[in-house]
């Protein structure tokens, strides 16, 4: 306990910023609801259930959360609250239109949530264009992130398109 006292108190508040908290809450909650749902549907398990949990875990939560925190962490200026404010919203509105719209079997919905989507993980690498100095393979790593989730949304489409 000592250790990490000492740790939290030699450590430079400069590493990271604030931007990264909404972020940081969603994920949890997501995460927290995902757990929920499981144990709401474990009696009586679907696909679609299924897939909304691990939705809500691996993009909702963890994505949300390496975005975030990579934004707040690899960024050479700390995000404007403005930028922070739309990627927050234009990520989890694209989250839920994604989730209502495959819950629905409503395409129209899931095409439009993977279009916010898009512009939100653009403005994810906007925020990250200028990389704080010795973090450039951090910043490879945040971009591959990003394109990981592009392509997922691209394969996400392909597949709702098909179980129509």
């Amino acid at each position: 306990m000592l250790f990490i006292r000492a740790f939290v108190a030699k450590a430079n508040p400069s590493i990271m910023n604030r931007s990264a908290i909404p972020f940081a809450i969603i994920a949890a909650v997501s995460i927290i609801a995902a757990g929920f749902i499981s144990a709401i549907t474990a009696f009586s398990p679907s696909y679609t259930a299924s897939w909304a949990v691990a939705y809500l875990i691996l993009v909702v939560g963890v994505a949300q959360l390496a975005l975030g925190f990579g934004q707040a962490w690899l960024g050479a200026e700390v995000p404007s609250k403005t930028l922070v404010i739309a990627e927050v919203v234009l990520f989890n509105l694209s989250n839920l239109a994604t989730l209502l719209g495959t819950l629905l079997a409503w395409m129209a919905l899931v095409y439009i949530g993977a279009v916010l989507m898009i512009v939100a993980l653009a403005l994810f690498l906007w925020g990250t264009r200028i990389a704080k100095p010795g973090s450039v393979w951090m910043v490879y790593g945040f971009r591959a992130i990003v394109f990981i989730l592009i392509v997922s949304a691209g394969i996400g489409l392909v597949i709702a398109s098909l179980k129509k």
